[in-house]
């Protein structure tokens, strides 16, 4: 259920900023989003499992805050990754 090395490295691979990046904001919220898909989607089938609700909705907020974060600081970089992930706004 969680993302794996591989689906982690692609990930990775895609957002990063430069060589060894792993930790920046795009690419904590583009594994979060890999996440949060695998959780609602795991939700559909099990609607009664709150406390993977209850992770899932700690995820949004965190990712949240780091869009927030991102939109503060670096405008372009975060209309570049909500289009890129399909978020709103």
């Amino acid at each position: 259920m969680a993302v794996t090395l591989e689906q982690k490295k692609e990930i990775i691979g895609k957002y990063k900023l430069h060589d060894k990046d792993t930790g920046s904001s795009d690419v904590q919220v583009a594994v979060m989003t890999e996440r949060i898909q695998q959780l609602t989607e795991h939700l559909r089938i099990h609607p009664k499992d709150h406390n993977s609700r209850r992770g899932l909705l700690k995820l949004v907020a965190k990712r949240r805050k780091l869009l927030d974060y991102l939109m503060r600081t670096a405008e372009d970089r975060y209309k570049k990754l909500i289009e890129q992930l399909n978020l709103r706004k």
